[in-house]
C-alpha cells in the first residue's frame, strides 16, 4: 500500500510529540470518530461510514473489512478499544521499535541494569 509508509511516519511523529500519554489520548479520540455510536466499537459499516473524517474515504470496501477483520483479536467481527489501538501500533514497525526503546530505559532506570 502506497500511502503505508508514510501513516508509519505520522504515528512514529505523533509518539514522539506527544509523548505516551498523548499519543494513547489521540488513539482514543480515533476510535471515537470511526466506533459505531450506539455499540462502542468498530464495525466495517462504522469505518465506512465515518473513513473520510481520517481521509480513509478511498480505501475501497475490501480494504475496509481487511482492516477490521486484522484487527479483531477477539473474533466478534469488530475492532474494541484496544484492538484499534494495538492494530495501529501493529501497521507502524517504527513506533513498536521506539516503543521497545523506551521499554528498555524505563526498565534499566528501574532496575539500575
Amino acid at each position: 500500500m502506497a500511502g503505508k509508509k508514510n501513516f508509519e511516519d505520522l504515528l512514529l511523529v505523533m509518539a514522539n510529540k506527544l509523548g505516551g500519554e498523548g499519543l494513547i489520548r489521540e488513539l482514543c479520540n480515533g476510535f471515537s470518530l470511526l466506533m459505531d455510536r450506539d455499540k462502542k466499537i468498530i464495525t466495517f459499516e462504522s469505518l465506512k461510514n465515518n473513513s473520510a473524517i481520517l481521509g480513509l474515504q478511498d480505501l475501497s470496501d475490501g480494504e475496509l473489512k481487511s482492516m477490521v477483520r486484522e484487527g479483531n483479536l477477539d473474533g466478534d467481527g469488530a475492532l474494541n478499544q484496544m484492538e484499534f489501538c494495538v492494530l495501529l501500533f501493529r501497521l507502524s514497525p517504527e513506533l513498536m521499535e521506539e516503543s521497545e526503546a523506551w521499554l528498555e530505559r524505563a526498565l534499566e532506570k528501574e532496575f539500575g541494569k
